[in-house]
């Protein structure tokens, strides 16, 4: 029997969902496609976020270029080595490699060299080809996109944040605009990478239509992989007015954002979802809800912690104090706990992109 293909009613519809035993079906539906479609196995990717200098100014981050309260830092190629290096030896099997946007040669140059450095140096028996490389950083020009994607990075999630032209308008200055981010999204896939992208669940004035529209935007560009989460403050932003709505939301934000999960699950059926910090900013388990609604990768935190504090788009963000090693028994116990694997020494790449493409890494 031929599966139906989700329309703009039906994603409204689920994510309309209230009442807690069609909230519990939609949870479980979702859960039951990764499982056939994905396997049952959780991806990691160790997170290092590299530099907060940002040339971009979007009115709801924590570390826009106008925002004169943060320290600006850029980690060293060394740096960024050995952090890789920990990444491997911690058994992520992937790297992202994030920060802020910036388009100049010198910071390009920078990323294409450690990108073939982390390759070279953390090759080894499990991983003969190194680590899976998700870069991080914005818009660029095709050009460079090419040049990160033979240096060796394959992955790259760049967030559209909503798919509404009007609401892309409100939250970010005239110099940024909607249609040039969409232009990069196919830039990437142009250069032949898997492309993640995302939205920010509970931004004021967004609808349940816009978040449908989300998830179509998502199929219809064809993402392999979706990086998405509730939407929360940061104080030295302009988008600092809407605190108390969003203070006064929190719940319903953190329970819509977990329904987008699982109707994009539903909807796109083979791609890689994250489960994203923010959940677990907004909840003890967000982590595991994230994963209970269909979410298949995580992405533990392996920034130094010397710069740590100096990298949050938001306010409330989980700046852990143990050791990453401490850490990832942490994640494997909370990854068994639900009946899934801890999918270690693999680059966990998005099924979707590899059924549909003819794929060299």
């Amino acid at each position: 029997m031929r599966r139906k293909r989700l329309g703009f009613d039906d994603i409204t519809g689920l994510l309309s969902v209230e009442d807690p035993l069609e909230l519990k079906l939609l949870r479980k539906a979702a859960e039951s496609v990764l499982i056939k479609e994905c396997g049952n196995r959780t991806y990691f990717r160790g997170l290092v976020e590299f530099s907060n200098l940002c040339a971009c100014d979007c009115y709801y981050c924590g570390i826009r270029k106008g925002n004169g309260n943060v320290h600006r830092y850029q980690m060293t190629k060394e740096q960024i080595l050995a952090a890789a290096r920990q990444c491997a030896a911690l058994g992520y099997g992937s790297i992202v490699l994030q920060s802020g946007e910036r388009r100049d040669r010198t910071f390009t140059d920078f990323v294409t060299d450690a990108v073939s450095a982390v390759k070279g140096s953390t090759r080894s028996e499990a991983l003969p080809d190194g680590l899976g490389i998700t870069l991080s950083m914005g818009e660029q020009d095709i050009t460079t996109f090419r040049r990160f994607r033979d240096a060796g990075a394959h992955r790259y999630l760049l967030r559209i944040e909503t798919s509404s032209p009007a609401l892309f308008r409100t939250i970010h200055p005239q110099s940024q605009t909607f249609e040039s981010r969409r232009d990069c999204l196919h830039m990437l896939k142009d250069a032949g990478f898997q492309v993640g992208t995302g939205v920010m669940i509970g931004i004021p004035g967004q609808t349940i239509r816009d978040l449908a529209r989300d998830i179509l935007f998502f199929r219809d560009m064809d993402a392999d992989m979706i990086g998405m989460g509730p939407y929360l403050i940061h104080p030295n932003t302009p988008m600092a007015i809407y605190r108390e709505e969003i203070a006064r939301r929190r719940v319903e934000i953190f329970r819509l954002a977990l329904k987008m999960i699982a109707v994009t699950r539903l909807a796109l059926r083979d791609i890689n979802i994250a489960s994203a910090t923010a959940f677990q900013a907004m909840s003890e388990n967000g982590y595991e809800q994230a994963l209970l609604h269909g979410a298949n990768v995580i992405m533990p935190q392996l920034t130094p912690a010397e710069f740590r504090h100096e990298y949050l788009l938001y306010e409330g963000k989980p700046v852990r104090d143990e050791s990453a090693e401490q850490y990832k028994t942490v994640l494997e116990r909370r990854i068994i706990s639900l009946g899934r694997i801890a999918g270690y020494d693999s680059w966990g790449d998005s099924l979707h992109f590899l059924r549909n493409s003819n794929y060299s890494a």
